[in-house]
């Protein structure tokens, strides 16, 4: 969703040249700027058609352009922010609902809501009045947080997550709309990065705030609270300042309705929704032998296949309005920037997720203290993504970021799978973790420039989009799979430790919860150095995923043209 460094946009010389022709070819019809700009519409963000501002000043000035940019702003910075703020309170929310078979959907939640809608949110940017599917994106966002703050049970938890990340994607996708028609093509990209800056300070800040939070007596409620909080500071804002934009003025509601592909929104969000399902409970909840794990992923299946021929044959849609650009499949370079997008997804949210999770288990870490061990993962990410997005449009060409990236993953992953124990010196974990960094930060913004870089003007935002499912989508797979791999390789492990010693299957699971579990109390410290290794192996398992997109982003990066493309800074997502 642009979220950035999973949801985000790019312009590309194509844009610039639409741009001055849209201006040229309007100078002398007697049309005025903004209503021929709303007719003439160039591509920008998701699949908005957006207008782009050509004159030497913006509409919004002074303290209003100020306080917007801040408002604003602040959503992308949550939008960043809860993307890892439940890295360092898994444990403490097992603690206070158990249900550790369901510990993946924490993570994988919040993703999970976005990829659902990214695609249909992007489409209707370019349709609906622009602030107030903003300003519905965030009561969304809002509704979410509230619902994870005061949730009674996990699956409230859960719900709350999905709901969150559903706003969310909006009130990203929002921000770049409103950037892109309020701005000039000389300040666009300033803007743009600063967003994706913004978002990345909310990333980095994540794990920390979340950890302080589960760390005090506020406790874990408030990481979702502080949203409501930042929300209503802002408000006055979304309301009274910002004011509407309508791309499309002379359609009703109901023709406006009809340009959304509704059979493809509701099998996109079925296909994820079906996959996590199946490989999360999938051998937690469920038997990977019972009927419920084999029709779930069998369901899987057949909507997979059902939304692949409905876009492809625009089946109850038409090609302009269909959700997924298709035809991209066809396109060699298309395909191989999907492919490196997520596989560096994969590489930044695993450690995001696990690396805090080892220093909870192996060193009784606080929230906190865990959180700060992953900062100099988080900063090189940060440092090394925007490497990239200052030298590569400058010098052009792409594949060889992919090249180095890949590597570096591979060589991190492999580190982190084969050398990691519960007695590996804490410098170790930092050095392998900054070499996983570096191979994640590489190429996370790339494809947002390459890929715009690639095609027609018109098809700008598909590419975009493209992009995005790539990302998110990644980050839902990876974050679901490592999940299935903790939950079964660990029930296992602690299983054989705890053989003999009178512990139920709830207490086995509930080991997997963090080092106040019953399994840590009244054994043998050999027993005890047991369920941490075996915990520490499956964590390490998760790493296997890591190495697998390191090698698979190789060979891709390696069938990529040697090119030199224009491109501008891409914003972060």
């Amino acid at each position: 969703m642009s979220t950035p460094l999973s949801r985000s946009t790019s312009t590309s010389n194509v844009d610039l040249k639409q741009d001055i022709e849209v201006h040229q070819a309007g100078q002398n019809d007697g049309t005025p700027d903004l209503q021929r700009d709303a007719e003439k519409a160039v591509p920008l963000v998701g699949s908005a058609l957006q207008p782009s501002p050509l004159g030497p000043s913006r509409k919004y000035t002074g303290w209003r352009w100020f306080i917007i940019c801040i408002a604003i702003f602040s959503s992308s910075f949550l939008y960043g922010l809860d993307n890892t703020i439940v890295a360092d309170i898994q444990v403490a929310v097992i603690e206070t609902f158990g249900a550790v078979e369901k510990l993946a959907w924490l993570g994988v939640g919040f993703p999970l809501g976005s990829i659902a809608s990214i695609l249909t949110v992007g489409k209707a940017y370019g349709i609906f009045n622009m602030k107030w599917l903003f300003f519905g994106s965030l009561v969304m966002f809002i509704g979410g947080s509230a619902l994870c703050g005061a949730a009674p049970t996990m699956d409230a938890l859960i719900i709350g997550r999905v709901w969150a990340g559903a706003g969310g994607a909006g009130m990203y996708l929002g921000v770049l709309n409103i950037i892109s028609v309020n701005t000039t093509i000389q300040e666009r990209s300033f803007y743009m990065a600063l967003c994706g800056l913004v978002w990345g300070v909310g990333c980095i800040l994540g794990p920390v705030i979340g950890g302080g939070f589960s760390d005090s007596s506020a406790t874990w409620r408030w990481a979702f609270y502080i949203n409501l909080l930042i929300f209503a500071i802002c408000l006055p804002v979304y309301l009274f300042v910002l004011e509407g934009f309508q791309p499309q003025p002379n359609k009703s509601f109901g023709e406006k309705l009809e340009h959304i592909d509704w059979v493809g929104v509701i099998l996109n969000a079925a296909i994820y929704t079906t996959f996590v399902l199946a490989f999360t409970f999938g051998g937690a909840t469920w038997t990977w032998s019972s009927y419920k794990t084999i029709l779930t992923i069998v369901i899987f299946g057949v909507l997979l296949v059902a939304f692949g021929l409905q876009q492809t044959f625009c089946w109850f849609t038409t090609q302009e309005r269909r959700l997924f650009p298709v035809d991209f499949v066809k396109s060699r370079s298309q395909v191989l920037l999907y492919i490196g997008e997520a596989c560096a997804g994969t590489a930044l949210f695993i450690p995001i997720y696990y690396l805090p999770l080892y220093f909870a288990f192996v060193h009784n870490d606080t929230g906190t203290m865990a959180a700060v061990r992953l900062l100099p993962f988080i900063c090189i990410v940060i440092f090394t993504t925007m490497l990239n997005g200052l030298l590569m449009p400058k010098y052009g060409y792409y594949a060889p970021w992919y090249i180095v990236a890949s590597i570096f993953m591979i060589i991190g992953g492999s580190l982190m799978y084969s050398l990691v124990d519960a007695s590996t010196p804490k410098s170790n974990i930092y050095g392998f973790s900054v070499l996983m960094a570096i191979g994640a930060g590489l190429t996370q913004q790339s494809a947002y420039s390459a890929a715009p870089a690639k095609v027609q003007p018109n098809r700008v935002p598909d590419a975009v989009g493209f992009i995005n499912v790539a990302q998110i989508g990644a980050i839902v797979i990876a974050l679901t799979i490592t999940g299935t791999v903790f939950q079964n390789v660990g029930y296992k492990n602690l299983s054989s430790a705890l053989a003999g010693l009178d512990f139920s299957d709830a207490d086995i699971r509930s080991a997997l919860a963090g080092a106040k579990s019953a399994a840590f109390d009244g054994v043998s410290p050999e027993v005890r150095e047991a369920v941490v290794e075996g915990i520490v192996e499956a964590i390490g398992n998760g790493y296997i995923l890591v190495i697998v997109a390191g090698v698979v982003g190789l060979v891709s990066s390696l069938c990529m043209k040697w090119e030199k493309l224009f491109m501008e800074v891409a914003a972060g997502g």
